[in-house]
């Protein structure tokens, strides 16, 4: 076994499909930052609300007020650097810490693929995506054409558990038996062109989707490995995430695994789309400079100084990404409902869930109560992300008696009034309304608050 990594490790493969993925990566994340920015977010997210959801460990995390726009400004332009290969080292840096900065202000804008985006920026950090076709290579005047095989497989092995993962949770009662909540989201697409009449609101199509995004899931990682099925399986991401983009308003995430699927392809592939955007370069560069740089291309493999280190990083990144799926086994209770450890765990579109939950102080010494109005403190968009997630009542319910506490009412105590309605089930009770949710810690145990949903949900 440990002969057989050493082996492995000292493998070798072309470094273009890696240059390639680092061009495309930084285009894309560019593109990403100026359409958030482009409507309006910004100040919509994190600028207007008085109030932010923080992730535990990190509510030191925060908006910055107008400067706020600065942390994004630096994110875009990281990304250019990324996509030129100018600086990269310090580049790819910049854009990890800028852009999980930007989601760790606010819980309630949490996606899979900003996750996706954060992970594997950080993943980059360690891969040498500079090496070739890149101002670097150029100021340096070297250029390396093989890397470790190893640096362009953990950029495949990481999406191939993205997609796994996915598939590993539509395999539930809900999707699979139910085809909810597809059953609930496709017939209100019935505007769609030529589909929309004849297909969204047949129940036959409700079932070929669930299991068909099942399938496509759990398949698509092997597809695209083999190279005798790699063109059929690029030819479905495409199809299927095009066709997922039409359906539901998801951002770039289609974009984001399209461009991602072409890491799998063999380096011929990546060497054509270089020597066309290499033509591009020269006639530009031709226009305003005439003189050539003479680039050595070294054979060798690019070398890691401390790759001993740099092995432990990647082996303990990946184990966790493997981890992190499972630790919803540690919690009681119906995942879907509770939703603790449900983060992180690339469970994509898998419930329709609505609450309605409202808060009521208590004086304790007088007897007196009032109900809050949420509107005063959240917006919309928060306050549907606050209804139905444990969470975010609990860090709400806290700033609730932080705020009315420093007007005066000393002794309160506050009580959810919380109904929720999952995957079209009937409302029920969320929160024990009996407790004080103010003698309630937050923390990543399970909360004993939550009132158990009693309907199982069978599966990953």
């Amino acid at each position: 076994m440990v002969s057989s990594i050493k082996s492995y490790l000292k493998k070798d493969c072309e470094s273009s499909p890696l240059a390639v993925y680092r061009i495309a990566y930084g285009l894309l994340m560019f593109l990403s930052i100026l359409r958030f920015w482009s409507y309006g977010w910004i100040e919509k997210l994190y600028i207007n609300p008085i109030f932010h959801f923080s992730y535990y460990g990190f509510e030191w995390i925060k908006p910055i007020g107008q400067l706020t726009y600065l942390i994004f400004i630096i994110c875009a332009i990281s990304s250019l650097l990324i996509a030129i290969g100018y600086k990269y080292q310090i580049a790819i840096i910049t854009f990890f810490l800028s852009f999980t900065y930007i989601e760790l202000m606010d819980k309630t804008t949490y996606l899979n693929h900003y996750y996706f985006i954060s992970i594997s920026s950080f993943l980059m950090i360690f891969l040498p995506a500079s090496a070739k076709f890149s101002i670097d290579s150029y100021n340096k005047k070297i250029s390396y054409s093989k890397i470790p095989k190893w640096t362009i497989d953990s950029i495949k092995l990481l999406i191939g558990l993205v997609y796994f993962f996915a598939g590993l949770a539509k395999i539930n009662s809900d999707w699979l038996l139910k085809a909810m909540p597809l059953k609930i989201w496709l017939p209100l697409k019935y505007d769609i062109p030529i589909i929309g009449e004849s297909l969204m609101h047949k129940d036959w199509f409700h079932y070929f989707m669930s299991w068909g995004g099942m399938i496509y899931d759990l398949s698509i990682p092997f597809l695209l490995l083999y190279k005798k099925t790699r063109l059929i399986g690029f030819l479905l991401v495409i199809f299927f995430h095009a066709f997922t983009k039409i359906l539901f308003p998801i951002g770039m995430f289609p974009y984001i695994m399209i461009v991602g699927a072409l890491i799998f392809f063999e380096s011929n592939f990546h060497n054509k789309i270089l020597t066309y955007l290499s033509r591009v370069i020269n006639k530009i560069k031709s226009f305003f400079y005439n003189k050539k740089t003479e680039i050595l291309t070294k054979k060798g493999p690019y070398g890691y100084k401390t790759p001993n280190l740099i092995y432990i990083i990647i082996s303990v990144f990946f184990l966790l990404q493997i981890l992190l799926p499972f630790r919803h086994i540690l919690y009681p209770g119906e995942l879907f409902w509770n939703e603790e450890g449900y983060r992180f765990s690339w469970r994509v579109m898998l419930m329709e869930k609505i609450g309605y939950t409202t808060f009521k102080v208590k004086n304790i010494d007088t007897g007196n109560s009032f109900y809050v109005e949420n509107k005063e403190f959240l917006t919309p968009f928060q306050e549907k992300q606050m209804s139905f997630q444990p969470d975010f009542i609990i860090e709400y319910a806290h700033f609730l008696g932080k705020h009315y506490k420093e007007l005066g009412n000393k002794n309160i105590s506050i009580y959810a009034d919380s109904y929720v309605a999952l995957n079209g089930r009937r409302n029920r009770q969320f929160v024990d309304p009996k407790v004080n949710l103010l003698n309630e810690k937050r923390s990543l145990r399970h909360y004993s608050w939550i009132i158990p949903l009693n309907d199982e949900i069978k599966g990953f």
